[in-house]
Parts: structure tokens; C-alpha cells; sequence
């Protein structure tokens, strides 16, 4: 053997699933010659792109990781006293190996299969119970994406809420003191749909004013002033105005909740709850409210229902994916949460309970409180009469200049604003770090504060007024107070992850939801502290290796996508969706188009594509599919001629949603164009298109990009997600901007999310698949996504109809199979997902974009024997259907309506189900040798429902089912 020095092992190669000798036995069994045949037959010829994607070659990943090493040292990691929202923190260990590290944890999906999913949900409960008992509020949900897009939310909520009397109000007041991130935000959302946003101080605010409809407060505000409003929310009560507080859940844990002072929502972000911050995300936000407004709240609320056999168990309650059904109806498009950054902040609870956090939040207020005593010694005057953590201290602009050298070269960065300058305190800063900050004031006045260290720290006490001193109890629960040893902590959080299956079990073959490999070099910078310990409002030479990193990646996805820019700040799928169509809409106002507001949309559209429609003051017409599953392109030419005059975008997904590449593409995108309108290509099947075909290449305006998709980021339970968004030369002017750092077009619309580049900490994982990857690896995982997809088509074909394909019977990156045939023996495509996880696998995706289907997507992570499995099981489910079809199964008490079958019904001393267990539990041969239970039965959902309960369960309830 002939010894070769250079590295041999390309990252492609442990990316991809099958190896050469399985991509030959594969084309053999779909009947291709070669891949570039198989392509051939799949995408048009004609948007083909003619040249290989221009990128930089591909790293191994020992060299990656070294290369990234050194970008990441470019960064620089000073004291961060800036506040607003962000804060230092600590991840204790025990979170930070076992649920941010751990693939269990962040590989998982969505929990729309409950029954496999009762870890996390589990881990969501306790996130909304830490929210709803701190903010004193009657229900949360588990998470939202920013506090700023909270705040939005709970603007819009309110808006659609209002009580009957104020029905023609419109007008939102929002106090000047609210973070200046979220009112750039609120200034978003409010214009298109039109809301009037009012931002000035409460002395101007008049409740009576009947055009009035709702209040947003932040508690404690900008200046870091804590003040009591409850009489502001009685006399907002007494007039049918509605309030909203942006608040901070460490606060809360000394101050008197929101709830208390009779407030209508409250949100805010749970990221000093352990989660870095990560120059701005991801991080959870949360949004709770009264229990009134339960059938309006934006996002997923987990709730308690009962299994079969009256177990509680846990799932996704009222309005989950509301946008999907109610569409263009829909009051919100979110659909991803921040599930892995909920959990993290929900441990973080449990970690510390009750005594743990009033005691971090007693001794960062001590400190806040240390340092404005230490100042007033040296004649620095500090203004909030109440305050928890940021203290506000008069400064002129010459002391300003002086404070801010002397903080900088002590590495340190403050807060400077108007005539004052503000200090921001947290969990990890100390007394040595007030110490350093008295100094930095002493050298700027070259005088020493004569304080006495030792008899001020004597002195520190919480001595809040009446009415702000928070007397209620929080987080009385068990689960709250019994986990603060590490080896109780680390088994808790074990017990859960073992409830739940994720990407470390088997394939999860969710068609439009690419769950691909999340590859441990790609994860490991994420938590390295160059990316996760900076402020995202820190000055711009402090985060050279993060502009870098951004400069890299936008080139890249701009390449990938054929157009001209790229803006990395929407931080998810749904706010990537709006940000193309805000973009589209500022792009028409600039040419004097205002009355451009029609927005065409297939019927096969994603769900979240007509809701976001509206948000952007769209109003929707919808363009009829044929028989094939393709765009109707002659309703689309009579639509798009009848709206001309006002005709504002398209939206359209490609692939479609229906797993096939339309031919009719360019010819759809030109119809548009002629008729004065831009072209929206949502991105979800972005995997079937980088390097053989581009949203450029086929006619589009503008994309966004599932990063947790096609560019790896994991899909982390729900969330974290990113969606940044492509755009051709003539959109490129209106990317958003950010209030605080300069960064979008030169026309930029106001903020889509509050940190000005998204969820940026998150960033180097789909940065480290590209540059592993190079342009030919990514043009390869292409090929094989086709691949893998035609290879399940071919063998399931035979045992179920596939619903479309293309002209040359190919699917592209996934298919549809059609299961409503079983319904004539009562069999649902429910059913087939429940007795899925029998075999070890989560069901594809469920009655999307058509009712009693399944949609598949291998993608090309998968390898040739783990498609097998997933085939063999479908296949063996295929044959138990045909038991009931021929009547050697009973309708009503078969494998099928009875799972998912658990262990203790295995092994419950009565047996009387018609067929065996083993049969039950043990189906196929290679199941036996990997067993993943389900550790509850079939839940029902509409129990959970009618007796809706989003908090803890109350021990009293388990002490009842044992009874």
C-alpha cells in the first residue's frame, strides 16, 4: 500500500450517507444510469446552473477548527455593564454538557409526536411555569423568538383583542423607555397592518383618549428605573385599555409581578437564565397573559392531557401551527419557538429554585447598589429613585470622553446616553469588578473615593417600597426544589432526554423539515466564549472575528442562492418569510407603488407563507394547483393580469411543496414580472437546489434560508432557527437595519429581530458546513438528497401510491405517499404515525401539505441501511393494514389503532389484545436489538383541550392516578 501524507478524508464523505459502492446498488434499484442522469430527470434542464458554485475549497475539519480558532481570537471579550436586554450569565456545567452539548437534546424535533417527545415537553413545563409565576400571570407559552418580536406579537394580540367599545381604536402607546431595539420592531409590524404607534413619556399618556387601545411599559425601563404602575394599569382598566410590560424574570424574583399590578401580557427574554449572549441569540423570549386570551396567544403552549389509559402525559395544545390552518386568517406566523434555549432557561429554574435565583438577584442588585454608593463618594450623582441592576449616573460629555478611555482600556464597555451614563450589573460580575469600575471613575477625575469597602458591603440590604417588594411565593413546585445537587440535576436531566427520540435513535424522515446531520465539529464552536460572551451592542473592533464570519457568509449564501445580498438578521423560517415580503412591499413605496398589496399564493403554499402575507399589509389571492400538484399557470396568468394594478408578489416554494421540481418555473416567475410584481421563493426546500439550480437562476426576487435546515443548524426540539434572507441587486438598498448598530441597506426598513445579525452565536454552524463542505460537497449532498428520496420512492411505491411526481416520475428531495385509501377500513394516517414509533422512528411529516398523507425526506445524511430500516417498517405496516383489509384484523382493536405500545403494557399481567406482544412491541427482528419505548399511549388531545393546564402538574394529581 502506497503511503499518501496528505489528509485523504474529505468532511463530504462523513456528511453523506452512502458510499459509492450503495450509490451504484441505489441507481440500479431506481432504474438511473449515473447521478447526473437521475438529476437530469429531475430538474429541468433549463434552470440548471451552467457553472459550479463559486466558493472556497473545502476544509477538513481538523483544519477548520484550527482556521476558526484564530477568526474566533479576533474577537474581544470585555466586562459587558451595556444592559439592555443582554446580560452576562452563567451556564452551570451540568446544563452546558448535557442539554446545549448534547445531541439528544438539540437533534430532536419539534414534539408534534408527543408520545415520543414527553422529555422536552416535560422540560417546556417547567419553562412556562418559571414564566407564568414569576410575571404572576394566569399562562405562557413556551417561548417566542426575541423579547422585541414579543412585544410585537403582544401588540398584534391586543390589537385583534380589543373589547367592543374600543373597536375602531387603533392607536398603540408605547412608553419612550421601552429598549429602543423593541420599538424599531414594534415601528415593523405596527405600519403595514396598520397600527398607530404612539412612542412618547407616560406625562403624555391619556387613557381616556378613546382612540386608544393598548400600553406597552418596560419594568424596569431603559434608564433602569423600577416604578410602580399600578394605578397607570386601574385607571388603563377603567377606560378598556389594554397593557402589556416588557419585564426581566431576575427582577421579578425581588419586585412585585406584572400580574399583581393587573397587566394584560407580559414578555421579555428568559437569556439571563443561563443562556450566553451570544452577540444577540438565540435566546428564549417568553409571552404570558391571562387565561381570556388562551385562543389568541402567538406560538405553542404546551399543556397536560391524558394518555389511553388516563396517564397524564403532555403535548401541544389549542392553537399549535394555528398559521397552517387558519392561513391567511392567521393572527401570527410563528412556528419556531426556541425550544433548546426554553429548556436550557427552565434548568436553569429547576438548578437553582426559589432561594438560588432570589439570592442571584439579591446579590446583583447589592452590587448595582455598591457601586452607586462608591460613586456618590466621588460626587457622581446616581438618579433612579428605584432600581434593581442598572444605576444611571449624570455625567457631562467631557467626563463621558474620559470614562469611556479609561473603561475601554480596562476592558471594559458602559453604557453612555445623553447627559448620562448607565452600569448594568449580573450574575457573574463581583465586588473586585466594582472595585475596577470605581477606578475607572477615580482616574477620570484624578480623585479617590474615601469609602469604606468592607462597612458598604456591611450596609447592602433589598429595601424596596411598599407596593414594588414582591411578597408572593414562586416556584413552589417539587420539580423546583429538589434537583440543586449536580448528580440529582445531571440524572433529572437524563430522565428526560431518555423519554425523547431524536436524530441519535434513527432518521426522522419529516418531508420540508430537512433533518439532516448536525455534525459535531460544526457544534463545537458554538459555546466557545470568543462567540457566546459578547454583547451585541458592543463596539464593532470588539467583534471583528463575528464581521468577518458575517462578511463570509453572506458572500457565500449570495453565491449559493445567484443573487446579489444577503442580510443575516431574521432568526427564523416565519420572520425570513415577512423580512423578503417587508422588503418587497419598501421596494414598491420607493417607486411610488403604495397600492401594490396583493400577494398571489399557490394552494400548496407552507402555512406560514399566507400568514406572513398579512402581517406585511398583504392581502392574499389564492392560485389553484392541477391535478399533478403543480401551480395552475393558467389561473396564475388570469390572477396576476386581473390584480396588475396592484399585483405587490408571488409567493412559491421550490421545489414545491409537493416534492417536485414545476417545469413551468421561469415561465410562473416572468408572468409576475410582466404584471409589475416581485418574485418570493420560500426557501424550505432549499436542500434539492444548492449547486444544481438557484432562486436567482429560476427568475426570483428575493428567498430566505432555512439555516436549521438545508445549512445544518439543528432543529434543537423547535428552535433555535434562522432564516436569513437573499435578495437580487434592486431589493438589496431595503435589508433591515438595526437602531443601535449600522448594518443592512441604504434604504434599510426598521428591524425584523432585536439583535442586529439574529440569532448571531448560532452562525458558525452552518459557516463550518460551508466551508467543510466546499461547493462541489454541497453540490454532492444535493445529489444525494435526490438520491435517497428516489431510492425510498422506489421501494415504497409498490405498497403505497406516491402522490406526484415530475414529468419523468422522479420526486425531487422528498414525496408524498397517499394513505387516505385506508380510511374504508378506519385506519388513519394518525395511526400509521403511532405505530411508527413501535418500530423506532418518528413519523414523517403528517397531513402536510395534503390530509391523510405522509411526507417523506430522507435527506442525504441517511445511509443506504438506514433507509432500509425506515422502508421495512413502512412496509410492515403496509402489510398489518392488509391484515384489516382482509379481515384476518379487527377494525376497531388492531396494532394500529392501539399504538404505540408502551413497556408497562408489554408487561401488564393481563394481555388482552388480539395479537401477540411481541408483535405488539417487537414487529421487525432489528427492533429487538435497539428497543426505544414510548413512554406513554396514545394522548388525547382534545381532553387536553377542554381542560387546558399549561403549568407543573400538582404532585397531588400523580399521588391520585397511583391511588
Amino acid at each position: 500500500m502506497k503511503i499518501n501524507l496528505s489528509p485523504t478524508t474529505k468532511f463530504e464523505n462523513r456528511h453523506n450517507g452512502p458510499s459509492e459502492e450503495e450509490i451504484s446498488l441505489m441507481l440500479d434499484k431506481i432504474g438511473a444510469e449515473s447521478l447526473e442522469v437521475l438529476i437530469d430527470q429531475t430538474i429541468p434542464k433549463s434552470i440548471q446552473l451552467e457553472k459550479n458554485l463559486d466558493l472556497p475549497e473545502a476544509k477538513s475539519e481538523a483544519v477548520f477548527l484550527k482556521d476558526f480558532k484564530k477568526l474566533a481570537s479576533k474577537n474581544k471579550i470585555f466586562k459587558s455593564f451595556i444592559g439592555l436586554g443582554y446580560y452576562d450569565t452563567i451556564v452551570p456545567g451540568v446544563i452546558l454538557r448535557n442539554i446545549l452539548e448534547n445531541p439528544g437534546w438539540y437533534t430532536a424535533y419539534t414534539p408534534y409526536q408527543a408520545e415520543i417527545a414527553q422529555g422536552r415537553l416535560e422540560a417546556l413545563i417547567n419553562f412556562q411555569t418559571t414564566v407564568m409565576e414569576l410575571t404572576g400571570m394566569e399562562m405562557a407559552n413556551a417561548s417566542l423568538l426575541d423579547e422585541a418580536t414579543a412585544a410585537a406579537e403582544a401588540m398584534t394580540m391586543l390589537h385583534a383583542s380589543k373589547p367592543r367599545d374600543k373597536k375602531n381604536a387603533n392607536t398603540y402607546f408605547v412608553d419612550e423607555k421601552v429598549f429602543p431595539q423593541t420599538i424599531d420592531l414594534l415601528k415593523t409590524r405596527s405600519i403595514p397592518v396598520g397600527i398607530d404607534l404612539v412612542i412618547g413619556p407616560l406625562s403624555d399618556l391619556d387613557l381616556t383618549n378613546q382612540d386608544i387601545f393598548g400600553v406597552m411599559l418596560q419594568y424596569p425601563n431603559l434608564d433602569g428605573e423600577v416604578i410602580d404602575h399600578s394605578q397607570l394599569v386601574a385607571t388603563a382598566k377603567d377606560n378598556n385599555v389594554l397593557t402589556c410590560f416588557a419585564s426581566d424574570l431576575l427582577a421579578l424574583t425581588l419586585l412585585t409581578s406584572p400580574g399583581e399590578m393587573g397587566a394584560d401580557v407580559v414578555v421579555g427574554t428568559s437569556q439571563r437564565f443561563g443562556v450566553p449572549m451570544g452577540y444577540g441569540g438565540p435566546h428564549a423570549a417568553f409571552f404570558a397573559t391571562r387565561e381570556s386570551f388562551k385562543r389568541q396567544v402567538p406560538g405553542r403552549i404546551i399543556g397536560v392531557s391524558v394518555d389511553r389509559e388516563g396517564n397524564k402525559a403532555y403535548r401541544m395544545a389549542l392553537q399549535t401551527r394555528e398559521q397552517h390552518i387558519k392561513r391567511e386568517k392567521a393572527t401570527s406566523n410563528i412556528c419556531t419557538a426556541q425550544v433548546l434555549l426554553s429548556v436550557m432557561a427552565g434548568m436553569y429554574a429547576v438548578y437553582h429554585g426559589p432561594k438560588g435565583l432570589k439570592e442571584i438577584a439579591a446579590r446583583t442588585h447589592g452590587l448595582a447598589q455598591l457601586t452607586a454608593k462608591a460613586l456618590a463618594a466621588l460626587g457622581f450623582q446616581q438618579e433612579n429613585e428605584v432600581y434593581f441592576d442598572t444605576i444611571k449616573i449624570k455625567a457631562d460629555d467631557v467626563q463621558q470622553s474620559k470614562i469611556n478611555a479609561f473603561a475601554l482600556s480596562a476592558e471594559m464597555n458602559f453604557r453612555f446616553e445623553g447627559k448620562y451614563i448607565y452600569l448594568s450589573f449580573d450574575e457573574v460580575k463581583t465586588l473586585e469588578d466594582v472595585k475596577a469600575v470605581v477606578e475607572v471613575f477615580e482616574k477620570s477625575t484624578n480623585k479617590k473615593a474615601q469609602v469604606d469597602w468592607n462597612a458598604l458591603v456591611e450596609s447592602l440590604e433589598v429595601n424596596l417600597p411598599e407596593g414594588l417588594d414582591r411578597t408572593s411565593d414562586y416556584l413552589t413546585h417539587p420539580v423546583f426544589n429538589q434537583f440543586h445537587s449536580e448528580h440529582e440535576m445531571l440524572r433529572y436531566i437524563k430522565r428526560l432526554e431518555n423519554k425523547d427520540l431524536s436524530l441519535v435513535h434513527s432518521m426522522i424522515s419529516l418531508g420540508s423539515c430537512t433533518m439532516k446531520l448536525n455534525a459535531t465539529t460544526e457544534m463545537i464552536p458554538v459555546t466557545w466564549p470568543e462567540f457566546g460572551q459578547l454583547h451585541p451592542y458592543a463596539p464593532q473592533d470588539q467583534a471583528a472575528g463575528y464581521y468577518e464570519m458575517f462578511q463570509d457568509l453572506r458572500n457565500w449564501l449570495t453565491e449559493i442562492t445567484g443573487f446579489a445580498d444577503t442580510s443575516l438578521q431574521p432568526n427564523s423560517g416565519a420572520q425570513g418569510e415577512y423580512a423578503g415580503l417587508m422588503v418587497i412591499r419598501a421596494y414598491h413605496l420607493s417607486r411610488g407603488d403604495a397600492h401594490r398589496n396583493i400577494a398571489l399564493i399557490p394552494t400548496s403554499a407552507h402555512g406560514t407563507n399566507p400568514a406572513s402575507a398579512v402581517m406585511a399589509g398583504m392581502k392574499v389571492v389564492l392560485v389553484k394547483c392541477d391535478e399533478r400538484g403543480n401551480i395552475d399557470v393558467e389561473d396564475l396568468r388570469t390572477k396576476a393580469e386581473q390584480h396588475k394594478e396592484d399585483l405587490a408578489s408571488l409567493m412559491v416554494t421550490y421545489p414545491s411543496t409537493h416534492g417536485v421540481f414545476e417545469e413551468a418555473i421561469q415561465e410562473i416567475c416572468q408572468i409576475i414580472h410582466d404584471n409589475g410584481g416581485q418574485v418570493y421563493m420560500d426557501g424550505a426546500n432549499m436542500n434539492a437546489q444548492v449547486g444544481l439550480t438557484s432562486p436567482g437562476r429560476i427568475g426570483a426576487d428575493v428567498c430566505h434560508l432555512n439555516l436549521h435546515k438545508t445549512f445544518c443548524i439543528p432543529h434543537g426540539g423547535g428552535g433555535p432557527g434562522m432564516g436569513p434572507i437573499c435578495v437580487a441587486s434592486h431589493l438589496a438598498p431595503f435589508l433591515p437595519g438595526n437602531p443601535l448598530v449600522k448594518t443592512g441597506g441604504t434604504e434599510a426598513i426598521s428591524a425584523i429581530s432585536a439583535a442586529p445579525f439574529g440569532s448571531a452565536s448560532i452562525l458558525p454552524i452552518s459557516y463550518a458546513y460551508i466551508a467543510m463542505m466546499g461547493g462541489d460537497g454541497l453540490t454532492n449532498a444535493t445529489k444525494i438528497a435526490i438520491l435517497n428520496a428516489n431510492y425510498i420512492k422506489s421501494r415504497l411505491e409498490e405498497h403505497y401510491p406516491i402522490l406526484y411526481t415530475g414529468s419523468n416520475g422522479r420526486a425531487a428531495h422528498e414525496m408524498i405517499l397517499d394513505c387516505r385509501a385506508f380510511k374504508e377500513v378506519g385506519i388513519e394516517v394518525e395511526d400509521i404515525a403511532k405505530r411508527l414509533m413501535d418500530y423506532g422512528f418518528h413519523a414523517p411529516t403528517v397531513s402536510f401539505p395534503v390530509a391523510g398523507t405522509l411526507m417523506i425526506e430522507p435527506t442525504e445524511s441517511e445511509t443506504v441501511a438506514e433507509l432500509d430500516r425506515f422502508c421495512e417498517a413502512m412496509i410492515a405496516i403496509r402489510s398489518e393494514i392488509q391484515e384489516i383489509q382482509d379481515g384476518n384484523a379487527n377494525q376497531d382493536n388492531n396494532v394500529l389503532k392501539n399504538a404505540p405500545h408502551t413497556a408497562a403494557l408489554a408487561l401488564a399481567d393481563n394481555w388482552d389484545l388480539p395479537y401477540s406482544r411481541e408483535k405488539a412491541v417487537y414487529p421487525l427482528s432489528f427492533v429487538k436489538t435497539n428497543k426505544f419505548w414510548p413512554t406513554v399511549r396514545r394522548i388525547d388531545s382534545a381532553f387536553g383541550d377542554r381542560n387546558l393546564m399549561c403549568s407543573c402538574i400538582p404532585v397531588e394529581e400523580f399521588a391520585e392516578v397511583e391511588e
